[in-house]
């Protein structure tokens, strides 16, 4: 029997938008899940914006204040998709309040942030997604499990790339996520998160780590209204970029492997330019998120000269089959935010983790302020 569960986003810019959007689909992909989404409040404190998401995707009710969300029985499950500073307060006050959350990266500015929220959803036993998708993808799924099987040897060494050019322009303005207090990071948080996730998703856990990071854009225009996403601001007063536009950081992992990741928000050319080349002593696989649905893999007993070959995903890798019936169809990043909502809700059904975990931004974000503290004194820092 399926039973309806009362959902709320909390906060609605773009990433509000994906999450709706996911609970909306999640059920035509997934027609086996117990529990259906029932959009019963949204909220968001930029005037009209609320409403507007009320009408378009049929939420039964608005709200300005998050907190009203705490009391409202209607409620049983919540998308945190506010501004990284108010995901530790919303965080733990939601799952205090007995409901289950899916929030997005980083989970607060800090690790102490992650931490906080991951003992309150252990002590009240509710479960916790976290927004970090890219582990979704079929393909890495397929390349988890070939690394897992020995296919291409003993890992030695991995490249991580997250590129873009979303803060590339001088004109972007200066919002919350370029403000230390209110952004905590800057590219730590919004994309070497999702590599550290890649990271410890493929081949385990990093011991440890050093880390360089750059401010290159190191001005802004403040912004004269509400913003969404990355606006342009010109003309404005100018005020300092806080957090870093790069970096650039170096991974001994447990398993005795190596590792380089590199993360930037201001590479002009750069449209979600973010991939891994991952070798290992028979062979290697390579991945780049724009064409999402290929894996390059090299295996075999040649060594020199050894081939690489295109894997294209389909039935039998990951959750592929809950979009597309055949090999080499599309998919694409709103899918993953699908399949997120799908763990999410299986999690609840279940009454155990499925996906991304608390446990796993916790790990990340340790690795991010490793990186911080790595990149002031210039050592490397053991996780």
């Amino acid at each position: 029997m399926v039973s309806g569960l009362g959902v709320a986003v909390v906060g609605f810019g773009w990433m509000g938008r994906v999450h709706t959007q996911a609970y909306a689909r999640v059920t035509h992909h997934f027609p086996q899940l117990a529990l259906r989404p029932d959009l019963v409040t949204v909220v968001e404190d930029v005037p009209g914006r609320a409403e507007e998401a009320a009408r378009q995707f049929g939420f039964a009710t608005t709200a300005r204040d998050w907190r009203d969300v705490i009391a409202d029985p209607r409620v049983q499950a919540v998308s945190i998709t506010a501004p990284n500073f108010l995901h530790r307060e919303i965080g733990v006050a939601m799952a205090e309040a007995g409901k289950h959350i899916w929030i997005e990266k980083p989970v607060g500015l800090t690790a102490a942030d992650a931490r906080a929220v991951a003992d309150a959803v252990d002590k009240a036993g509710v479960q916790g997604t976290v927004g970090f998708n890219y582990r979704n993808a079929p393909a890495v799924e397929a390349a988890r499990e070939l690394i897992a099987a020995g296919e291409i040897g003993t890992v030695t060494h991995v490249r991580i790339r997250l590129f873009s050019d979303y803060a590339a322009h001088p004109e972007g303005a200066l919002t919350w996520r370029y403000e230390r207090q209110r952004g905590g990071s800057g590219v730590l948080g919004d994309l070497a998160s999702h590599g550290v996730d890649l990271a410890r998703f493929l081949l385990g856990d990093i011991a440890s780590l050093t880390a360089d990071t750059a401010i290159f854009v190191p001005e802004r225009a403040r912004p004269s209204g509400a913003t969404a996403g990355h606006t342009r601001a010109s003309g404005g007063e100018l005020g300092p970029v806080e957090n870093e536009d790069y970096v650039n950081c170096l991974l001994r992992f447990a398993s005795g492997a190596r590792g380089v990741l590199e993360a930037c928000r201001v590479s002009v050319g750069e449209q979600n330019n973010y991939g891994f080349e991952i070798h290992g002593t028979g062979g290697a696989l390579f991945w780049d998120f724009r064409r999402m649905g290929e894996l390059g893999v090299s295996k075999g007993d040649a060594y020199q000269d050894q081939s690489v070959h295109t894997v294209y995903v389909g039935p039998g890798h990951g959750t592929y089959s809950a979009f597309q019936p055949g090999s080499a169809n599309a998919m694409g990043y709103d899918d993953l935010k699908v399949i997120e909502a799908y763990h999410f809700l299986t999690s609840i059904a279940e009454g155990t983790p499925h996906g991304t975990t608390l446990a796993d931004a916790v790990h990340s974000a340790t690795a991010l302020d490793a990186m911080s503290r790595s990149a002031e004194s210039g050592a490397w820092v053991d996780l």
